[in-house]
């Protein structure tokens, strides 16, 4: 840990002397003059992308993983954002365009335009897609969250919403989340519509009826807060084991790994992904971030930056952790300021598309320079 942390050290300059950064707030890249921007600008691209520099993608295949970034429709209008999306990473995530509220916006009207227009993004950068998600709590479509529904009426809602969107992705997506945030923290069944209307059978019905609908897709349970071992992860754990036994189409369990520098590092993660992968499962992180409280500082990022290497090198370390997704790369389009007030600069690129530490990080867990 002491010698990825001396070798980090340079990189964390690199960025603070290209970034403006003090030991105060972070400084905007406009308040440099122009040609001190270019400069730096350009010296940061040539160390990201010079001509014969590997790319994350290409460094994760060279231990038969991807390197991937979740996007969004409204970014893709981004060219520069859209350019380094398309060449930096070899899988994508719609962070929205899937989920139910986009797809099925009335009852059985569908509607697919947006995870098309990333599948076909994708495709275009010989990409893999990653599907999410088909059966999750949040961001539900009014008609389905504002009327009380019989178990053989929502049992027949959500077999047609699965399938149907399922078979229209099928063949262009290989895995699914189709159950999102299945538990609460202490390990007990969150209490959503899907629970209380049809109890927990509810799950391996939804991974039976994708599996109906594309056999050969991989199916995912995935959240967050089980990258430790603890209440939630041990509740998926037994889950996966009943699930298994009953002969349930299960392939893979997905850590979010949306991590804050103030809670800690999950130590047991590299433990975690592995008790998976003796129940026969792949595991991939598929929502990473590293959020700070703000203003960044020299030693949040230094601390941020080791903490992605070690998320990188426990998946290296274990066989069956097919791959890790950011949830987005860059600043510029994080989540997080707007969910955690106060905090943010989570993603290995800063808002003017720079590389952080925590890029040279990922790069040094690959193998590269």
């Amino acid at each position: 840990m002491r010698k990825n942390r001396l070798r980090l050290a340079g990189a964390v300059a690199a960025f603070v002397v290209a970034a403006g950064l003090g030991a105060g707030s972070p400084a905007q890249a406009s308040d440099r003059p122009a040609s001190e921007r270019q400069a730096s600008e350009q010296e940061a691209s040539d160390r990201q992308v010079g001509d014969r520099q590997p790319t994350l993608a290409d460094l994760a295949q060279r231990h038969g993983r991807y390197f991937g970034s979740a996007t969004d429709n409204p970014e893709l209008t981004d060219g520069p954002y859209v350019a380094l999306l398309g060449s930096e990473f070899d899988q994508i995530t719609p962070g929205n365009g899937m989920k139910w509220y986009a797809t099925e916006p009335e009852q059985g009207v569908f509607d697919f335009s947006q995870g098309d227009e990333v599948v076909n993004l994708a495709r275009a950068n010989r990409q893999k897609v990653r599907g999410h998600t088909l059966v999750w709590h949040s961001q539900l479509p009014e008609w389905l969250t504002a009327r009380e529904w019989t178990a053989p009426e929502l049992r027949a809602v959500l077999k047609k919403h699965i399938q149907t969107e399922v078979r229209h992705y099928r063949g262009k997506v290989f895995a699914w989340d189709v159950v999102n945030e299945a538990f609460n923290e202490d390990g007990t069944y969150r209490e959503t519509v899907f629970y209380k209307t049809l109890g927990p059978g509810y799950i391996a019905d939804a991974l039976r009826w994708a599996h109906q609908a594309d056999p050969r897709v991989k199916l995912y349970l995935n959240d967050y807060n089980i990258e430790g071992i603890g209440p939630k992860s041990d509740a998926y754990h037994r889950l996966a084991k009943e699930l298994k036994a009953q002969r349930v189409p299960l392939h893979g369990i997905g850590f979010q790994a949306h991590l804050a520098l103030q809670y800690g590092y999950p130590t047991t993660l590299e433990d975690n992904l592995r008790r998976f992968s003796r129940l026969g499962l792949d595991t991939a992180l598929t929502e990473v971030d590293v959020r700070m409280q703000l203003p960044a500082t020299e030693e949040k990022l230094a601390q941020q930056a080791q903490w992605y290497q070690d998320l990188t090198e426990a998946c290296l370390a274990v066989r069956r952790c097919v791959g890790v997704t950011l949830w987005d790369y860059t600043d510029k389009y994080s989540w997080i300021p707007a969910f955690f007030p106060g905090e943010g600069a989570a993603l290995p690129w800063d808002e003017q598309l720079l590389p952080k530490p925590a890029y040279f990080a990922l790069r040094e867990a690959l193998g590269g320079r």
